[in-house]
């Protein structure tokens, strides 16, 4: 039996089907999952200080303790702060013209990074997740986010570990290279989530629509395959559902790219993440 990994999707107890989200995936064959915390308002926790970040992640983090129980395998965490926040903090402190407000929004975000790695320092999560908004945004909400990551890159060099990330669609993310070069950080652990199979410069996780999966198989280069399943009632089903993962697996191996799977869901990960992925 190969590992399947999820790399990217969440579990909600509170707002989902939390843990039989986690049954399904496993009654299908996945046994690995990368659980990443959901933005911190849609657990009403409206982000101001470090012990906010600490109350999301906790809660990821039961969550991923129980997800264990379940998994032939493991689960593991990866925790940040989504970059739509930015959006929510000036909308609190007076807009991106506001000099204050913007300075107060950015020690924020960089507060809650620094809080997810010490997660990661405690060997409680696997990786951190930062980014920049996918939405159009004005050009002080666009350098802020920048600014913060390339904290997340700092810490991630600093506490040796991969960086999850939310940004614009796109398939040349030469910039995010070197930004993360610039301090330190290898690029080869600069993971860009909800990819297209055309991602270039860092890391692909591949959104697991049918034709995606098999585009990134062909070409030849690493990728993990993702749901970025949401678990939200209101939205059943978005983006994909936990089965999915482990059917595009069986379907690659049904048409020969075995060592494909094995990158994407054993070899890619230790490399990445610094995890055991045997069974």
């Amino acid at each position: 039996m190969t590992a399947v990994l999820d790399n990217h999707c969440h579990i909600d107890p509170r707002n989902g089907d939390g843990i039989d989200a986690v049954r399904r995936f496993a009654r299908s064959g996945g046994t690995h999952l990368c659980i990443v915390n959901k933005p911190s308002w849609s657990l009403d926790v409206e982000a101001s200080d470090a012990d906010d970040f600490r109350e999301v992640f906790d809660e990821t983090l039961r969550t991923v303790e129980e997800a264990d129980e379940v998994l032939e395998g493991k689960a593991f965490a990866v925790l940040g702060v989504h970059p739509a926040l930015v959006s929510k903090l000036l909308g609190r402190l007076g807009g991106p013209q506001n000099d204050e407000g913007v300075e107060r929004a950015e020690e924020v975000m960089k507060t809650g990074l620094e809080v997810a790695a010490e997660y990661v320092e405690e060997g409680r999560a696997i990786a951190l997740k930062s980014g920049r908004p996918h939405y159009d945004v004005q050009e002080p909400t666009w350098e802020l986010s920048n600014n913060v990551m390339e904290h997340a890159f700092r810490l991630g060099a600093d506490h040796d570990c991969a960086v999850q990330l939310h940004t614009e669609s796109g398939d040349d993310f030469t910039d995010i290279r070197e930004m993360a070069e610039d301090v330190g950080m290898s690029p080869d652990r600069v993971v860009k989530h909800f990819s297209s199979p055309n991602v270039s410069a860092v890391r692909r996780s591949v959104i697991a629509y049918e034709e995606n999966v098999f585009e990134a198989a062909e070409d030849g280069r690493d990728f993990f395959l993702e749901t970025d399943y949401l678990d939200d009632a209101e939205r059943p089903g978005a983006v994909l559902g936990t089965r999915t993962v482990p059917k595009r697996v069986d379907a690659l191996l049904d048409e020969g790219y075995d060592d494909a799977v094995d990158r994407a869901c054993v070899t890619l990960p230790e490399e990445v993440y610094g995890v055991d992925m045997s069974l």
